[in-house]
């Protein structure tokens, strides 16, 4: 896997947004596997899909490219708010990329994060633009990836450094469990999995998971059985191999 972008596939382009588009999708193209199944090489869809960007022609999974300038950090720009609510809420929603690069066009991060991780929580819902923009109304919305799980930020690179490939397939098969879920079931799987990713030590209790339990009835208010939740998660997250129950209320987590 090369790194660096190949700056030729840019020229005859003036726009910042263009060269950006044609270089990322370029490398994508040209170094990326599926982290779904191994397959090499990825295949790019036509140039304006509204779906995705590229396909496996493996396993049949598809992907979105989105690339930023400088430190990934958290948040990250997208299209039209109810547009993107009505793709990841669907049955065909795609996996996402997400890549930052550095001024010299170099690949810093790249990640995946699997379709099933996406939850309407993640999207925020900007500004409508003012009456005096050209597309006055008109709703965008950013990608907030700190809210998706550690388990579900999958890096393929990490501060430039490549990730062998057989540590990113178990990865994100260690949660393919989730895709058979509904968005409600994933809802409280997820939220009780940041809870536990949140106690940043290997090991905690179910009394330190309880100490979420404010947290999580603001989100469901009309839950009065917020702690008998949190142990059904954390039975099915025991069962799914993410962590490990070691009796009297004591968990260990199961890192790769």
């Amino acid at each position: 896997m090369n790194l660096n972008f190949d700056l030729k596939k840019a020229e005859g382009y003036s726009s910042k947004s263009q060269i950006a588009r044609v270089l990322t999708e370029n490398w994508v193209k040209e170094n990326s596997y599926c982290p779904c199944c191994g397959a090499l090489p990825i295949i790019e869809y036509s140039n304006n899909r509204p779906v995705a960007d590229f396909y496996c022609s493996v396993c049949a999974e598809e992907f979105e490219l989105k690339s930023k300038n400088g430190n990934l950090g958290r948040i990250i720009n997208d299209g039209a708010y109810e547009t993107m609510i009505s793709r990841i809420t669907s049955n065909t929603n795609p996996n996402f990329f997400f890549l930052s690069y550095n001024k010299s066009f170099a690949v810093e991060n790249f990640l995946v994060i699997p379709k099933h991780f996406f939850t309407p929580e993640i999207i925020i819902k900007r500004n409508p633009l003012k009456d005096t923009a050209k597309r006055a109304g008109w709703i965008g919305c950013t990608i907030d990836i700190s809210k998706v799980p550690e388990s579900g930020r999958i890096f393929i690179v990490e501060n430039s450094r490549i990730i062998e490939q057989d540590k990113v397939n178990i990865k994100l098969q260690r949660t393919d469990f989730l895709k058979s879920k509904s968005l409600d079931a994933r809802g409280w799987i997820l939220d009780v999995l940041n809870c536990v990713e949140d106690i940043k030590k290997p090991t905690f209790t179910i009394d330190e998971l309880y100490a979420f339990e404010n947290k999580l009835k603001i989100k469901y208010p009309n839950n009065n059985h917020i702690k008998d939740k949190i142990r059904q998660q954390l039975q099915f997250l025991r069962d799914k191999g993410l962590i490990e129950f070691n009796g009297r209320g004591n968990y260990t987590k199961i890192e790769l």
